[in-house]
């Protein structure tokens, strides 16, 4: 699988101090020539270029192979160039989007999509990341998203949260049966 990055997602997870969570789901994120200049933009948070300045390893920068596509241009640079990267690769690709206009047109496309939440619920479903904590550094940023959808992550969270504590706390029938002989 690749897994291509627009800028939105790189940037939050970077503001909140997640970046690496992208290395542990994924393994390499690929991100194409415009995301780049994005990242670098001089208005870009001083957290998010320093961060650019030096990569890690793992976020590995696209050249543009192909011609950008003319029904995308009403999006921003970066979008249509994740958008055309990840229809290169339409089988095998995870595109990494939070912009509405974005994601709509890719799920248009039949591409497989997550944006930061989803990003930050996977690696909270593994335990990597504290769900709510994320969400409120998340809230301390521009990030915006409807209140419904974030409770939405959160109830899901405590669910699953509760159902590991359900189960750790359950006793092995084996484990009974060992103890009674005894």
């Amino acid at each position: 699988m690749i897994v291509i990055a627009d800028t939105s997602p790189l940037n939050y997870l970077v503001l909140i101090g997640e970046a690496e969570v992208l290395q542990r789901l994924y393994g390499r994120v690929v991100i194409p020539e415009a995301v780049l200049r994005e990242l670098q933009n001089p208005e870009a948070p001083a957290k998010v270029a320093e961060w650019i300045a030096q990569p890690p390893a793992w976020l590995e920068v696209h050249g543009r192979t192909a011609p950008a596509d003319p029904d995308l241009r009403f999006l921003g640079e970066g979008e249509r160039e994740a958008i055309t990267l990840a229809m290169q690769h339409r089988q095998d690709a995870l595109l990494l989007m939070d912009e509405g206009s974005g994601r709509r047109e890719a799920v248009r496309r039949n591409l497989r999509i997550t944006g930061t939440l989803g990003v930050l619920n996977d690696a909270a479903s593994r335990g990597w990341v504290d769900l709510p904590s994320a969400f409120q550094r998340l809230r301390q940023t521009t990030f915006r998203a409807s209140p419904s959808l974030l409770q939405n992550f959160l109830d899901r969270d405590a669910e699953r949260k509760s159902r590991r504590k359900d189960q750790a706390q359950r006793v092995p029938a084996s484990a009974f049966t060992l103890w009674n002989a005894a």
